[in-house]
């Protein structure tokens, strides 16, 4: 006879449906000794907890999971898309406002990268945004060195092998030339690392600018580098379909974040389509602590 299924769920889920951390960095923190369970500390995630399990980390008992909540946040080039740098740099989470809650990046940007990044207080959400067969596009506006005719790009439209890697056609349009350089619009349903720059290298043209402008059906709009704007409940949910959603008032306007980085030039404007507004903003000190745990 097959043992019974425990009941309830696993521990690192629970952990990132709080907004702990991730699920994988829910594991390492328990792999750490960072959480207990009953008073006992686990060292390994394979373990289910129910309502009843009274669970800390680092101490401090786990609070009830909040609704699922997400954020629009331009991401300024500058900043490395983790909860801590091993090198010692600026991350996204330092740039924050003082009242968000502790949040996930839905995927990256690179360094030298900026534009639409997602935030979001559920792990569970994280995860289904981030997987390929949700299947949304995301779209870049892309400066490249040179002056590509439209041929020069249709090895990127029937889909590329760069190192032995294999990437899915891109919708590629030259918007315009400027210059020493070009105006592309990009778009991907399932980006990997740096995949754009390597495209873009294989077929002999460099990438010297690049913002993300929208994420299936969230867009940039008129969000300026370092600003971050929720999604408002009701958008949330026709958008993803959830059931359980905070039914709060209209989000209020961006807010001023403790620290951004200094944007450069505006890009050109697309043909039918309206360019982010790319205005810098004065440097300022670094802001306090991170919103993720580290």
């Amino acid at each position: 006879m097959a043992d019974p299924i425990p009941a309830g769920e696993r521990i690192a889920k629970v952990l990132s449906r709080a907004g702990v951390a991730s699920r994988r960095e829910a594991e390492r923190m328990i792999e750490a000794g960072l959480v207990t369970v009953n008073g006992k500390i686990i060292d390994s995630p394979a373990l289910n907890v129910t309502a009843k399990d009274r669970i800390t980390v680092e101490g401090k008992p786990l609070e009830a999971p909040e609704p699922a909540r997400l954020w629009l946040y331009y991401k300024p080039i500058g900043l490395v898309t983790s909860a801590s740098d091993e090198k010692g740099r600026d991350t996204v989470f330092d740039t924050l406002p003082e009242d968000m809650p502790r949040v996930m990046s839905v995927g990256r940007l690179d360094l030298n990268s900026e534009g639409l990044l997602l935030l979001t207080n559920d792990g569970g959400l994280k995860r289904r945004l981030e997987l390929p067969s949700t299947g949304w596009l995301r779209k870049y506006r892309v400066r490249v060195k040179g002056n590509p005719t439209d041929p020069d790009l249709e090895p990127l439209r029937k889909g590329i092998v760069v190192e032995g890697e294999r990437f899915q056609p891109m919708d590629v349009t030259l918007d315009r030339h400027q210059g020493a350089n070009a105006w592309l619009t990009v778009g991907l349903r399932e980006g990997r690392n740096r995949e754009i720059r390597r495209a873009m290298d294989a077929i002999g043209v460099t990438v010297n600018r690049l913002i993300r402008v929208s994420y299936g059906p969230f867009r940039l709009n008129e969000l300026k580098p370092g600003e971050v704007e929720e999604i408002r409940p009701r958008v949330l949910k026709d958008q993803l379909g959830l059931s359980e959603v905070p039914e709060a008032p209209a989000a209020p306007p961006a807010k001023k974040p403790r620290r951004v980085v200094r944007g450069s030039e505006k890009p050109a404007p697309a043909t039918g389509a309206r360019p982010p507004r790319t205005a810098p903003t004065p440097n300022g000190r670094r802001g306090g602590p991170s919103r993720t745990p580290r």
